[in-house]
């Protein structure tokens, strides 16, 4: 049996110190996962700790096919958008009037971007709307496609693609401000 395994059949069986273990292990990962889709610390910890009740409930389901980090990571994300869902911030805020430029890509902007910070990109992507933070999380960073997306969140994928083109587009004009 390896320590994972081992962790995990603690946890089943409701041993405190495989839990205290499993905290500790991916606690820094999981609240940092959440301040991603939460954009408020104590929010955050607010959601991570309901995580982590919600995941030692739910450890009897961990199949032990796939990693456990990748399994802990489905269940916090979901945590999140169940969260923004009871909140209202899931719902779609059209922030562009029609004669908005969409343009995707600005070549001119290359250097910009190659001189932007990871402290920096995640601090634009908190200030995205929560529609729009959620589908650029799950899609950018958790490389989920449109059509689990879409099934996550239980929208249209027509919807998943706009609102990542437009995180996207926000993001480029930050960027863009930053850098003038």
């Amino acid at each position: 049996m390896t320590d994972e395994q081992h962790l995990v059949e603690g946890c089943i069986n409701k041993n405190i110190n495989a839990q205290r273990e499993l905290y500790e292990r991916y606690a820094a990962k999981m609240l940092s996962l959440c301040i991603r889709y939460m954009c408020n610390e104590d929010e955050a910890r607010d959601v991570m700790h309901d995580g982590f009740v919600s995941l030692f409930d739910k450890i009897k389901k961990f199949d032990q096919k796939g990693s456990l980090e990748g399994w802990i990571r489905k269940v916090f994300i979901n945590m999140c958008l169940e969260k923004l869902r009871k909140s209202d911030k899931m719902k779609y805020q059209s922030i562009y009037s029609d004669n908005d430029d969409f343009q995707i890509i600005d070549n001119s902007m290359s250097d910009a971007y190659n001189e932007l910070g990871a402290k920096e990109l995640m601090c634009f992507i908190g200030e995205l709307p929560a529609s729009f933070r959620s589908v650029f999380n799950l899609h950018a960073i958790e490389g989920y496609s449109h059509d689990e997306i879409a099934k996550i969140l239980g929208i249209a994928q027509t919807t998943v693609r706009s609102n990542y083109s437009r995180a996207r587009i926000l993001l480029q004009k930050k960027i863009r401000l930053m850098y003038k």
